[in-house]
Formats: C-alpha cells, structure tokens, sequence
C-alpha cells in the first residue's frame, strides 16, 4: 500500500535527509513522527479507514501498514479510537492583526488550532491591505498557514476614498492596476463587501472590472453580497448581482457566510439554493461558506445606520449624530433597519462598555427607547461589535446540506463563531442534526476548499503532500464557547500538525508557530504591474 520511504530517498534527498531516511543496503527506514492506529479521512473520499500516517519534514510520506512496510518513527503519536484528518481550512476569518501581530501568544491564534484549523485565509469582505506581498510577509510563521485575498475596501478608499460616487476612468484604471498587483503578489482572489461602506456606494459595472482583473490571474471573486436581508438592496437581487459579475468578469464565484438575515426573508434558502444551482448549471463555478451560529455579527453603524448617513466616513457620521437636524432621518432609518432585524432584543452588544447586554435591556436600563440608545453608543463610543440573531433553522440546515457549501468562521472578536465555528459545526451538523456524515463534514472543511481556492498539495491526507493534520475525538469534539462565554476554546482536539510539526499534543499546545505564508503562484502568462 502506498510507496515506502527507501524508494523515496532517492528522489526527495532534502526531505529525506530530515527524515533520517537512509540507503536499502543499510536497512532502516525512519520518519520523524508517526500517526498510528487512527480511523483516516483523507479529505477526498467521505468514508474512513484504520492506517497509519509517517511524516517526514514536512510531507507526508506513508500511508498505510507502517508496521507492514517496516517503518520506524522517531515520535508516534497514538490515534487508537481518534479520527484523523487533514488540517481545517477556514475561508473566511477576520484574525489578519492575530497573525501579524508581535505577540506570540495572540500570533499562535489558539482559537483556530484548538478545532484543527492549520489555514485561514484573511482580507475577507473585501478588508485587508491592497499590500499582499506585506500582509504575507507579516504573517508568516504563525501559529498555522495564512493566505489572503486583495480587498475591495481598502482599494477603492486608497483610491476614491470613503464618499458616496462613482470612480472616475481613470479612478477606475488605478483600481484595476492595485487588484492586479495584489494578485501578482500571491492573492487567492478579489474579495468584495458590498454591504459595507465605502464598497456599498460602488455600482456593479465597478465591481465587474475589479473582479475581472483577479479571474485573468486565475482568482476567485469571494464577496459578502450586498444584502443578506431586506436592508435596502435586497437578498435575491444581491445573490443575482454576485452570480453575474462571474458571468461578466469569468471568474468563479464564492458567496461568503451564505444566510438569510431576519424575519423578512425567513424561508428564502430553497429560493436561493435554485439560483445557485441554476448558475452553475449555465457553467458558473458557484461555492459558499457557512458558520453553524444563528447569530450574524457585525457593528452597529453596518446594522442600523441608513447607508446615506455613512457617506464621507467616520468624520461625516459625527457631525450627522450631533446635527439636530437630521435626528428625525436618522431615527427613521434605525427603527426600519431594527425591525428588519427582529427587534432590540435580537441585538447583543459584544463589545465596548455595554459588551454582554442586549439592546432592549440597555434601553430598558437607561430609561429611553431603543432608537434612542443606539444614537447614545454611536455618540458616545462611535461604535460598537454587535451579534445579530436572526437566522432560522430550516434555512440554515438546507445550506449545510448543499455539496458547494464548505465550512468557514467569519472569526471576529466577541463572537463564539471566532473560539467554535468548526467544532460547532460538527456539533450541531453531525451529532445532534445529522445532515453531515463525518466524511462530508471533513471533505468540506478542507480537501474542497483546496480545491475552491487552488490550494496546492493541501487539503487531502496524500502522500507528498504537505503534513496538514488534525486529531479528533469525535465523541468530545464540541464548542465551549458561547455568547455569554465566546473566547472559551473548542475541546476534542487531541492532536494538531503544521507543516510536519506537532503544534498540538494530546490537547495542550506545543508553543510551536509553524504555519507559513500561502501566496498563489504567479503564472509566467499573467501580465502584471511593474
């Protein structure tokens, strides 16, 4: 089964020699470490099976008999009764200051490792820098592997900054030029979201030029649609304008945190779900992500505030608050958006002064309407990180069935979507609901999002590939984190392994950081900035 260490010698001497694999004649074969007796998902096929795992360096070379092929470890970790499986990979979090951060403890981003997440991919909703190259380069060698997409945000703010217009051609060209250097420089894609200003001022002739230089680099267009409810654009004509900037710009389409956000389109998932399916049915490459928690979290101004008070950024939105003039518009605007949300008491404040309370509860306290307590935060805090809950169950579940639909995080502070979203996720999808089997679960929570984002040599328990890999109990693995408690880490994870090195060991970290940089090879054919 599979190809022994001696015939590999020969041929991968660098990782050979830190394998300590020696010549036949001498008659010994030796890896580094050694996984044996765990029950394999592969990340490929959706059933597992009893093998063994050696790595070397940090590749995987072996997998199979280990005792069979007469291979000797110089560490074995004993996985008898775990599951084992490729390290997670989330396409969706907000942890880029985590990983480029000096600081080794938050650097380590135990929140991610703790679920066996090895790869997060950062500059989601269109964030990040239009600097790859530099956010690379900072987050190398954190605590897992790191790659990120070229932002909408802080492109169109470099260039046009945060007013509510159209680009001019030549505002247009400079744009196009950063997307193209950001690809150049190792971006997976170019990530877009629409819902928050300055990128919801954009129209979507705009959006199909930027997306359009990514997907000649080979990129993906991963986008938070511009309504995920009934704000102002609306959810369907949201879905519909992503679906056809990749029909547009030709590239494939990821929709970022897939939902149906609050009591007005409650029941939309088959609707949206037939669209999907009808896109890429036409030939457009079509995937989501999805978080396992009935809460959406954001801020306060993204949920509340009507999108003309946001015009000209912060500066503006403090003059707007303290103008009298505009109370009136801009209560209207709060108490619509509100209601489209299902009310005060589905909005938790996570944080700022008044993290852990919901907003009915703070109006009640200070004796005001609940309008009238968000004007109170935005003024005196400027903002605040809010969970919304206004998700349902049925609309959730049909998602998680979906066979584009992989796993994600949208990690963000003061959420328990940033300590357990994969954790939660086996929890509540194959556990107690069980609308995944765990084969479905791992390969859309890592050999598919490979494939998605072009990962290389990741993503799959393969032999040469990269030595990616978590160890669960699948009877303990769950989220401890909740919203009265969201940093609480996941527990389960016996094991975790980066690039070959055991970071987590019989659940406690290691203190290693040996996750790299992920950039997407430049292609010879692409033409990119000077």
């Amino acid at each position: 089964m599979g190809f022994s260490l001696l015939r590999l010698c020969p041929a991968v001497a660098v990782v050979a020699a830190a394998a300590g694999c020696v010549s036949p004649s001498e008659g010994t074969r030796v890896a580094d470490l050694l996984i044996s007796g765990g029950e394999v998902f592969d990340g490929r096929s959706e059933t597992g099976r009893i093998a063994d795992i050696a790595i070397a360096g940090d590749r995987i070379l072996f997998i199979g008999d280990a005792r069979g092929e007469g291979i000797k470890a110089r560490q074995t970790v004993d996985a008898g009764g775990l599951m084992v499986m490729p390290g997670l990979i989330d396409p969706h979090t907000h942890s880029g200051d985590d990983v480029a951060s000096s600081d080794p403890e938050r650097r380590a981003v135990l929140n991610h490792l703790m679920q066996g997440v090895t790869t997060i991919f950062i500059g989601n909703d269109g964030g990040g820098s239009p600097d790859v190259a530099g956010t690379l380069e900072d987050s190398d060698g954190a605590g897992v592997n790191v790659a990120t997409f070229v932002g909408f945000g802080p492109v169109r703010r470099q260039v046009v900054g945060e007013d509510d217009r159209a680009p001019m051609a030549a505002e247009v060209d400079a744009m196009r030029a950063l997307v193209a250097k950001g690809m150049c420089e190792g971006a997976l894609g170019f990530s877009a979201g629409l819902y928050y200003a300055p990128q919801s001022f954009s129209e979507p002739e705009e959006v199909v030029a930027l997306a359009r230089e990514a997907g000649l680099r080979g990129g993906v267009y991963e986008t938070h649609l511009r309504d995920e409810g009934s704000a102002a654009f609306g959810l369907l004509p949201a879905l519909d304008e992503a679906l056809d900037v990749g029909r547009k710009a030709g590239l494939p389409v990821h929709v970022a945190h897939i939902k149906a956000l609050g009591v007005t389109v409650h029941g939309s998932a088959p609707e949206m779900i037939r669209r999907i399916e009808a896109a890429r049915t036409e030939g457009v490459r079509v995937t989501a992500d999805q978080y396992p928690w009935n809460a959406s979290g954001t801020r306060l101004t993204s949920a509340l505030l009507p999108r003309w008070s946001l015009d000209g950024g912060r500066s503006a939105l403090r003059q707007r608050l303290a103008d009298p003039t505009l109370q009136a518009r801009l209560s209207a605007g709060i108490a619509d958006n509100l209601a489209k949300r299902g009310g005060a008491g589905a909005i938790l404040i996570t944080g700022g002064e008044q993290r852990g309370k919901r907003l009915d509860a703070i109006a009640e306290g200070w004796a005001v309407p609940p309008i009238d307590a968000v004007l109170r935060i935005l003024r005196e805090e400027g903002d605040a990180p809010i969970a919304s809950f206004n998700m349902a169950d049925a609309d959730m579940n049909a998602f998680a069935r979906m066979p584009w639909v992989v796993g994600s995080s949208d990690a963000t502070d003061g959420h328990p979507r940033k300590f357990g979203s994969f954790a939660g996720r086996w929890q509540r999808f194959v556990r107690n609901e069980p609308h995944l089997t765990p084969g479905e679960f791992v390969r859309r929570s890592s050999g598919l999002t490979a494939e998605i984002f072009g990962l290389e040599k990741r993503g799959t328990l393969t032999e040469g590939h990269f030595a990616d890999i978590a160890i669960i109990d699948p009877r303990a693995y769950a989220a401890q984190a909740d919203y009265a408690e969201p940093e609480r880490l996941a527990r389960g994870v016996h094991s975790v392994i980066v690039n070959g090195a055991l970071v987590i060991s019989e659940g406690r970290p290691t203190g290693r950081l040996a996750g790299r940089a992920l950039a997407k090879p430049r292609q010879s054919s692409w033409s990119c900035p000077s």
